[in-house]
């Protein structure tokens, strides 16, 4: 375990400024809004912004005001954020984000889960806050895992790194994923988790054997797959070939991560109140700087061969105590499908938030936790 901070070479950020000076704009279909992927006119103003106004330098502060450290765990090193809390025995809690953000997911609530009283809440109900980034991702070695690995990895950070008997567990998205496999192959270590999503139909299940809630929200899904779920075949099967121009073009890594978060908003009305672009920018550096964008989507290729070859613990129903919140942006699953999922003991579904809550409504994110971990156990 060994102390991290961020530091950028300068060349890094003039061969940025470079790329973005000589962008090849392509074609743009007349009145495109959102309908065939990310908005024209919207891009534009981004990249211009990034272009004249953004400061990667104040965020790469902002960002190493927070404790970060490297730990090399089974030949793979991983970069995690580590915040001990204030009052009286703080909780241990491990957050874990999933794609297309980072670390940089959970920013906004690493104060109000450490130090509660400076948010109007009881000092005594804080947490100590644990966030790495998935290996593949950030500042972690470009080493894809499927979720079950990247579960034991987690183990190891929490109790053999920081010592840790006993952890809390968080997150959504592959977050999600990964949190549910610490839970099952780990029961006694991880006290309870709690998840934004639980996992979909995956054609696996015994059709007969769903309620029609949960038979809704397999059509559901499937449909969603033809519609949005293009990036996730790829992904899931030839990541090396989007890999090269993600990398290599900063308008076309921007422009697949952002128009996701747009997707993914819960009520795309009110984007720009869920994210600035500051916060969508610095999400995106931290791809460009540490060149991980191909690494990252190799995760679901891992991910895809390991739960079809020979099965994941993350699919397997969760008897860990866990609670879940169903956020706009999420695919609206039913409780009936949660129960199937997981030993849930709180369920709540919220009209405020999107697939990325901890960053579009930090204050909720935040209460939904504390109300979980420090209400039921």
């Amino acid at each position: 375990m060994k102390p991290f901070k961020i530091a950028v070479p300068q060349d890094v950020l003039n061969d940025l400024s470079i790329r973005l000076n000589q962008t090849r704009w392509t074609d743009e279909p007349e009145n495109a809004d959102w309908n065939y992927g990310i908005n024209p006119t919207y891009l534009r103003e981004l990249v211009s912004y990034w272009q004249n106004e953004y400061d990667w330098r104040k965020h790469e502060t902002i960002l190493n005001e927070l404790p970060q450290y490297m730990a090399e765990i089974d030949g793979v090193s991983i970069h995690f954020i580590y915040v001990k809390g204030k009052g009286k025995n703080p909780k241990p809690l491990l957050l874990t984000h999933g794609w297309p953000d980072s670390f940089y997911r959970f920013h906004k609530v690493i104060p109000m889960l450490t130090d509660p009283l400076r948010y109007d809440g009881n000092e005594n109900e804080s947490f100590d806050v644990i966030i790495p980034s998935i290996p593949g991702f950030g500042f972690s070695d470009k080493k894809p895992q499927s979720s079950d690995k990247t579960a034991t990895l987690w183990m190891k950070l929490m109790t053999e790194v920081l010592g840790y008997q006993t952890f809390f567990a968080a997150g959504g998205d592959i977050g999600s994923t990964i949190s549910k496999s610490l839970a099952n192959q780990y029961p006694t270590l991880v006290s309870a988790i709690h998840l934004t999503d639980v996992g979909y139909p995956n054609g696996k299940e015994n059709w007969a054997s769903l309620s029609p809630a949960e038979q809704k929200f397999g059509q559901f899904i499937q449909q969603w797959f033809f519609r949005e779920g293009a990036f996730n075949m790829i992904q899931s099967t030839k990541p090396q070939t989007l890999g090269y121009g993600l990398n290599d073009s900063p308008v076309g890594l921007v422009a697949w991560i952002v128009e996701k978060f747009h997707a993914w908003s819960g009520q795309p009305e009110n984007f720009d109140e869920h994210y600035s672009k500051d916060e969508l920018i610095t999400n995106v550096m931290i791809y460009w700087i540490t060149q991980t964008i191909n690494s990252s989507i190799r995760t679901y290729v891992e991910e895809s061969h390991a739960s079809w070859q020979q099965g994941l613990k993350s699919e397997q129903k969760v008897e860990v105590p866990t609670g879940v919140t169903l956020f706009p942006g999420e695919a609206p699953f039913p409780k009936e499908w949660v129960e199937r999922k997981v030993n849930v003991k709180q369920f709540n579904i919220l009209e405020q938030g999107s697939h990325f809550a901890a960053l579009s409504v930090p204050k909720l994110f935040t209460k939904e936790l504390r109300d979980f971990f420090y209400s039921k156990f």
